[in-house]
């Protein structure tokens, strides 16, 4: 049975980690879900309990992993922990949502089945696409749609949404595409997919039920300005085609 690996990074979430890893191992036994899993917490250099917390969940929960020598990163970065978590994982493919669980889990099936069944190398949970049904503030509209509009004007992208926090990816695919990742912060999202779509690999929207966290910790300004910098790199950046040598 194919094997998918679930990783949540985390930065300072003690308060709501326990919850929601427990919420996430519920929904994939209650549900049946028809893959072999495993959730792997991916920590951040994180200042609070975090640490302390999965550590507890992974003595009482069997399918719960956390290798604190590989997976206890001592520098900050989303993309850091993501990049770590994902190349090192042995299962046949690997996903990654974010610790509120902002996107319904019921996405979560149809994405796995994008990578482990359909033949697609990547398939990422789309706030756009046709079926999906958000909640968030005018701001956060705002900010996507205009990042999502300058991607399409910029890269002739058919991308559309790039920052939803929830994403699967064969093991071959992460093998060959996060080398090729410079971000690890932020942006590390929208890289990877413009790596994989204009790299001739497969991508899949996956229609995604969303609801804005009101505790995110996601800094907006901060997090437009790195997105505009990343885009412009990434316009002068050569991207090579899949099995072509990435250039140096």
């Amino acid at each position: 049975m194919p094997q998918l690996d679930i990783v949540i990074p985390v930065y300072n979430e003690a308060h709501v980690l326990a919850a929601s890893v427990e919420k996430l191992r519920s929904y994939l036994q209650e549900t049946s879900f028809p893959y072999t899993w495993r959730i792997v917490i991916a920590n951040n250099a994180s200042t609070d309990r975090t640490l302390e917390v999965a550590r507890e969940l992974s003595r009482r929960l069997d399918d719960v992993a956390v290798d604190v020598a590989v997976l206890h990163l001592p520098q900050k970065g989303r993309g850091r922990a993501l990049k770590k978590a994902l190349l090192e994982s042995d299962a046949d493919a690997m996903s990654y949502m974010d610790v509120d669980l902002s996107t319904g889990l019921d996405a979560l099936l149809p994405l796995a089945r994008a990578v482990l069944e359909e033949g697609y190398d990547v398939a990422t949970g789309s706030r756009m696409a046709r079926g999906s049904q958000i909640t968030r503030s005018l701001r956060r509209e705002i900010t996507s749609r205009g990042l999502i509009f300058l991607i399409k004007l910029l890269f002739l992208s058919k991308l559309s949404d790039t920052q939803c926090g929830f994403k699967a990816i064969t093991r071959q695919a992460a093998r060959e595409l996060l080398p090729l990742v410079e971000n690890d912060e932020w942006f590390f999202d929208t890289e990877l997919l413009l790596l994989a779509e204009k790299g001739g690999y497969r991508v899949k929207d996956i229609p995604v039920l969303w609801i804005e966290d009101p505790d995110s910790r996601v800094d907006v300004l901060k997090t437009v300005l790195e997105d505009l910098q990343g885009l412009l790199r990434m316009r002068l950046r050569r991207i090579p085609r899949r099995g072509e040598a990435a250039p140096r």
